[in-house]
């Protein structure tokens, strides 16, 4: 038959039980996750020092 077997398929360990696409809250953990590390490289990005150009005049 299709479908879930029994479960066993949803036994999961270590990182999986936090981060996997099977449950709600695995699902939202990645979303999480993702929004979490564009949100720390946005704010990296704004709060570096602007005081020396890119390109040095010469």
């Amino acid at each position: 038959m299709a479908g879930p077997e029994t479960n066993t398929q949803f036994r999961l360990t270590g990182i999986r039980k936090y981060f996997n696409s099977y449950t709600l809250t695995g699902r939202m953990n990645c979303v999480l996750a993702t929004y979490g590390g564009i949100a720390l490289m946005v704010s990296y990005f704004k709060s570096r020092s602007k005081k020396t150009p890119a390109v040095k005049a010469t």
